[in-house]
């Protein structure tokens, strides 16, 4: 008898369906609530996340996909992977130590800001380094591996979770980071160690916390190991095969369901067919044509889960199409499960709040909730029959093909301006050191000018006026003279502590990219749609369903508005068209380099009409270049013809003497430095802090020949850094690049900090660059 089609889930939001986790983490660190009042949200959180998913009609719900700031964190802290720096006792993984790792701490000791923790008392360390999950938006902490690394079981979260779970009455498939992804996604504390090498170490604590699991009663536990979707080289291949041979022998009974995710095994496979698992999880969404070999050469005993329906977009699918693949498939006879293509993490929660979404483009959507309904109607329809939910098969289907033909998504103007063929619109006037010159005798800037990226804090009282606009309760008039003020303060500020280039703060922007979409055509927003970008920092990606434009100009008059204030350079600031596209939900519909086309002219009008009003100094944000590069190499070059080609349309329309400013952040570069510096910016301005100037290597390797901006002030820290050890980054800076290249500026801008935290910061920014600009000169 054919076994029953399951639904599964890989993971669900965290963050809760009104923000809780979030407001409890900021109402921990900043004092305001316990940690027993952290704790109790946190399990709320996961009670309800787990009762609704059963409730939707999913079969199989993961435990331990919820973290309080991060799951490869939790990895480290479950793996006892605490660098030395955090003074860990070598017990179970406390929560002042877990956030001193992910937030640093201050100088008075506070871990992670909070005012519980006194393990750091009077040393005040740097947060471990941050980065993208693979090419998401997603940060995650990064791990930190030495030669004479040891590990240890150091914190039974994943148990906890699944007794949680179990005692109220709900089975869940526990999950995991696996231990090979986990290597290598960390990095060498030191030169030429490989981590791969730790993994003989690290697999008695994967075998002790299996084992507890097994124990406790968990049939299957998920083990993620993403990275088998990458280039690998030989050693990694081999240390798949070591590690599961291993864990196998040491886990006679318990099923691992080994998932893959954000695109093809491709040449892995022979790899990942060779572990001795129970199931295997592809998907089918980024790599749908890996179906029909994955399903020939895979063992005829093992459970295939099949990635069928999209977990990192939010449109509705089509599932009446996603029965025809899969129906063959179970009608052979092969135990199937049914799941997203990923962990929903990555979508917002539920539809249903969007009340004032257009009512076309709202039946275009589904949330993570609607994604597993989604699944419970495909999973029904294999089991019942199709005749048991044909009329909401025949709906999704209707829905698809309404947004392919609405007339809503189509400009003709729009697709003719971007199908131009000239290819002068993404070329500078000048090469740049034709254009430095002028730059330079316009602007009369010092050795390590100094600036910063943007925005300034984004405090309750701005908030309040923001939200108290939208509702009414103040007209625009009141508002605006609210901005102006914050506006005004901030730039005299700055003058005041004697930064050389100046912002004006972004007060009146909800978000880098929201706020542009909001003034773009072809983009949709919502009140709910919240999904988490790393700890407690959450975003609303915009929705691009239909051609873009710009209506209006967008940031003139504030900019005008803001350099009548000061003598000194105000910046225009703008983000780019890739980091618009990369995080937005992106119609599937045409390329996405045709998307990224249109949004590169219409910033382009932005660029030009700034430049008109007076600026001296444009800032292009692309602060999400590398995180849209494709997992494979092959697939590399096609993709940053495309986005580079974006953004110099975007950028070329100015004179010689317009300075033309990117910014990017936490991100590996080095890979892509020649893209880079095709962008053919005038100043970059990066990530360094928390990777203390390793990001440099590849600048100065390359010669890049424009300038930098290297962040010597890591903004994700609450942590105050001293004038010292900024002067100490520059230095080291100015070893590796001239100093006529050098900026100095924080690694990215200041909207989440507390000004507290941004006054004396910056106030040591400022005196940092004085002091190597005296000892340079």
């Amino acid at each position: 008898m054919t076994a029953p089609v399951r639904v599964a889930t890989l993971g669900f939001p965290r963050i809760g369906p009104k923000r809780e986790l979030k407001i409890a983490l900021e109402g921990y660190w900043a004092g305001r609530i316990g940690a027993d009042q952290l704790l109790a949200t946190a399990a709320e959180l996961r009670s309800y996340t787990w009762q609704r998913q059963r409730d939707l009609g999913a079969d199989i719900v993961p435990s331990n996909d919820f973290s309080l700031y991060d799951h490869v964190l939790d990895t480290s802290a479950m793996v006892g992977a605490v660098p030395d720096i955090y003074g860990w006792s070598g017990a179970q993984v406390d929560l002042d130590t877990y956030f001193a790792m992910a937030r640093g701490t201050h100088a008075s000791g506070d871990a992670g800001g909070c005012a519980h923790g006194h393990a750091h008392a009077g040393t005040g360390v740097p947060a471990t380094e941050m980065t993208k999950w693979f090419d998401t938006n997603y940060h995650y902490i990064v791990p930190e591996f030495s030669a004479d690394q040891t590990f240890r079981l150091a914190s039974t979260k994943p148990l906890d979770e699944y007794l949680e779970a179990k005692r109220q009455g709900i089975e869940t498939r526990p999950v995991l980071l696996g231990p090979v992804s986990y290597l290598l996604l960390g990095k060498a504390t030191t030169p030429d160690f490989d981590p791969l090498t730790l993994l003989p170490r690290l697999l008695p604590v994967y075998a002790q916390a299996l084992t507890a699991l097994k124990d406790a009663g968990a049939g299957w536990v998920q083990i993620d190991e993403p990275c088998l979707v990458l280039d690998l080289s030989d050693g990694a291949r081999h240390a798949y095969r070591e590690a599961y041979a291993a864990l196998a022998d040491a886990l006679p009974g318990l099923r691992l369901m080994l998932t893959t995710y954000f695109g093809g095994v491709g040449d892995n496979l022979d790899t990942l067919l060779a572990l001795p698992v129970h199931g295997l999880h592809v998907d089918l969404i980024r790599a749908p044509g890996q179906l029909a070999e994955v399903v020939a050469r895979s063992r005829p005993d093992q459970v295939l889960s099949l990635g069928v329906v999209d977990g990192r977009n939010v449109w509705k699918a089509d599932l009446n199409a996603i029965l025809e693949r899969v129906a063959p498939l179970v009608q052979a006879g092969r135990e199937v499960t049914l799941a997203p293509s990923c962990s929903l993490l990555h979508t917002p929660i539920d539809l249903e709040r969007e009340t004032d979404l257009d009512p076309d483009v709202r039946n275009w959507l589904a949330f993570a909730v609607q994604k597993v309904a989604e699944l419970a109607v495909l999973a029904r329809a294999l089991n019942e029959g199709r005749h048991a939910v044909q009329a909401t098969l025949d709906a999704s289907t209707a829905a698809v093909a309404s947004r392919r033909t609405s007339p809503k998504i189509v400009d003709p103007s729009v697709r003719a301006r971007a199908g131009s063929s000239d290819a002068g619109l993404a070329h500078r006037q000048s090469p740049f050191r034709e254009r430095a010159k002028a730059q330079h005798a316009k602007l009369g800037l010092p050795l390590y000018p100094a600036t910063t990226i943007g925005s300034f804090p984004q405090t309750p009282e701005v908030r309040k006026a923001r939200a108290d606009h939208a509702k009414g309760v103040i007209d625009h008039a009141a508002y605006a003279g609210f901005l102006r003020e914050e506006t005004a303060r901030t730039v005299r500020w700055q003058e005041e502590i004697g930064l050389d280039v100046l912002v004006h703060g972004e007060f009146e922007r909800n978000d880098m990219v929201q706020y542009f979409g909001e003034q773009l055509s072809g983009f949709a927003f919502t009140r709910h749609g919240w999904v988490q970008s790393y700890g407690s920092r959450c975003v609303r990606p915009p929705i691009i369903f239909g051609d873009v434009s710009r209506p209006r100009p967008m940031t003139v008059e504030w900019w005008r508005y803001a350099q009548s204030v000061t003598q000194k350079p105000m910046k225009g600031m703008l983000t780019g068209p890739v980091t618009i596209l990369n995080w937005s939900f992106v119609r599937d519909d045409q390329p996405r380099a045709e998307t990224c086309r249109q949004i590169a002219f219409a910033i382009r009008d932005e660029v030009v009409d700034l430049e008109a009003a007076g600026a001296p100094i444009i800032q292009i944000d692309e602060a999400a270049l590398r995180e849209g590069l494709p997992l494979r190499r092959t697939e590399w070059q096609s993709y940053l013809d495309w986005a580079v080609e974006c953004f110099r349309i975007t950028a070329s329309g100015v004179r010689d003497e317009t300075q033309i400013h990117t910014h990017m952040c936490y991100s590996e570069f080095n890979d892509i430095i020649e893209a880079i510096g095709a962008l053919d910016a005038d100043v970059i301005s990066i990530e360094t802090s928390r990777s203390k100037m390793e990001l440099l290597g590849a600048f100065s390797g390359y010669r890049y020949p424009a300038e930098i901006g290297p962040g010597v002030y890591d903004i994700h820290s609450p942590r105050v850094p001293p004038a010292e050890e900024m002067v100490d980054l520059l230095k080291a800076a100015a070893e590796r690049l001239p100093a006529e290249q050098l900026w100095v500026n924080p690694d990215c801008g200041l909207k989440t900090r507390k000004w507290d935290e941004v006054r004396p910061a910056l106030v040591n920014m400022v005196a940092a660059a004085r002091r190597i600009r005296a000892s340079t000169t």
